[in-house]
């Protein structure tokens, strides 16, 4: 299957977006479907009605006016972070797992994670885990040969079929198992609310058919799992690039002050405050996008571009840090600069746009990102003053940056 790379964000548009109609489809990755996520909307083709039903329920839970129902809620689990990392800042790892995972719980079922080991929080990122590894490009054979999925498991070189089974098991079960606990909680009237699932149960009410429910419960599991790894990759950049910008850091920290003052800490109502801190956490997903090359698309019919000729089939991958460290767009591109963006929203807004997908397969809970790693960050920052160790000796200790291959960074 031919594979073409879109380095530039030009090309992402005209393809992805002005030509969405044949540009929106999924590569038909077997071993993912095979491993539980056939019915997540992220891997469904953009015309089928399961998909726009799921992305329907998230879309109208999470638009831009929705949304600000959950704002007090993050508010309070950004000071809980605080709190937590102040006084066990050895564990920032856990802590940041814990509270990006009680959010996104919280907000799609109305429950309340209370530790790292909650079963629920278990189970969801072990599905994405697993999305990680079915996903991998070029690593199973039934991607290729289809066929090979028929094949008795009993037959050499087929572990691959066992290993799928046993995924699907635990993927099924980090779908229906917090749902399940959300719709007994809802006829209660004992989850936390607003949340995803109450608000559509309510508003569907005794009518509810049973694919209904089973696109509700998919597209509140895809939610969560999919928003969980990039929350975490994305909170845990911030801390780094503070840990080694101690600048960028003061000079935030001025802003809030001289914004808010020292009565009170930040609200997401503030965010037009702040747009240093805005072009922070910009900075952030600029420099280490939580998915370096997206989700990729799939081509639905022959197409031209450019006296190019496209086969249908052809796999189109948004080469999305490359866009992000073009030097004509974003000069010294490896430098962490918050600066770059003057302070406009309309200059950050050309990163996200591109951070988030394009067209109609852009990340329906964008919004929703944005406040959670907008105001943990300025919560951090009107709080906390992020040094690295110190040696025995005084000195500080030199900061390692390493990141692990995979499709989140």
């Amino acid at each position: 299957m031919p594979v073409m790379l879109l380095n530039s964000v030009e090309a992402a548009k005209e393809l992805l977006e002005q030509r969405s109609a044949i540009y929106s489809h999924r590569p038909h990755l077997e071993m993912a479907r095979l491993s539980g996520f056939d019915e997540a909307f992220v891997l469904q083709q953009y015309n089928n009605d399961k998909w726009r039903q799921e992305r329907k329920i998230i879309s109208q839970d999470l638009s831009s006016r929705s949304v600000s129902k959950y704002n007090a809620f993050l508010e309070q689990e950004a000071r809980v972070l605080v709190r937590a990392v102040t006084n066990n800042p050895s564990e920032l790892n856990q802590l940041v797992t814990e509270r990006i995972g009680t959010i996104l719980i919280r907000v799609f079922y109305g429950y309340y994670v209370n530790d790292s080991d909650d079963p629920f929080l278990t189970l969801i990122r072990a599905s994405m885990n697993i999305f990680s590894q079915a996903a991998a490009s070029g690593v199973w054979a039934v991607d290729s040969l289809p066929i090979f999925k028929y094949l008795p498991t009993w037959l050499p070189g087929t572990g691959s079929l066992i290993t799928a089974q046993r995924w699907r098991n635990l993927v099924c079960k980090a779908v229906w198992a917090p749902y399940s606990w959300s719709k007994k909680a809802f006829k209660t009237a004992s989850s936390l609310t607003p949340n995803t699932c109450s608000t559509t149960l309510e508003n569907l009410g005794e009518a509810i058919s049973s694919e209904q429910e089973h696109q509700l419960a998919w597209a509140a599991g895809t939610m969560t799992a999919g928003g969980l790894e990039t929350g975490i990759i994305g909170t845990l950049n911030f801390f780094l690039a503070m840990l080694l910008h101690p600048e960028v850091q003061n000079k935030a920290q001025e802003e809030i002050t001289a914004a808010i003052g020292r009565d009170r800490l930040p609200t997401i109502a503030d965010k037009p405050k702040l747009p240093y801190v805005r072009s922070i956490i910009t900075e952030v997903l600029r420099l280490n996008p939580p998915i370096p090359l997206g989700v990729a698309h799939a081509l639905s019919q022959h197409d031209i571009y450019k006296d190019m000729h496209i086969p249908k089939g052809t796999i189109v991958v948004a080469n999305i840090w490359h866009m992000l460290h073009d030097p004509s767009t974003f000069p010294n591109p490896t430098s962490f600069n918050p600066d770059r963006y003057d302070n406009l929203p309309s200059k950050m807004e050309e990163v996200t746009n591109i951070v988030f997908g394009f067209g109609r397969r852009t990340c329906p809970g964008k919004t929703l990102a944005e406040n959670i790693l907008f105001i943990i960050a300025a919560t951090v920052l009107a709080t906390c003053h992020i040094r690295p160790k110190v040696n025995e000796d005084g000195t500080d200790v030199v900061t390692a940056v390493r990141y692990s291959s995979g499709m989140f960074r």
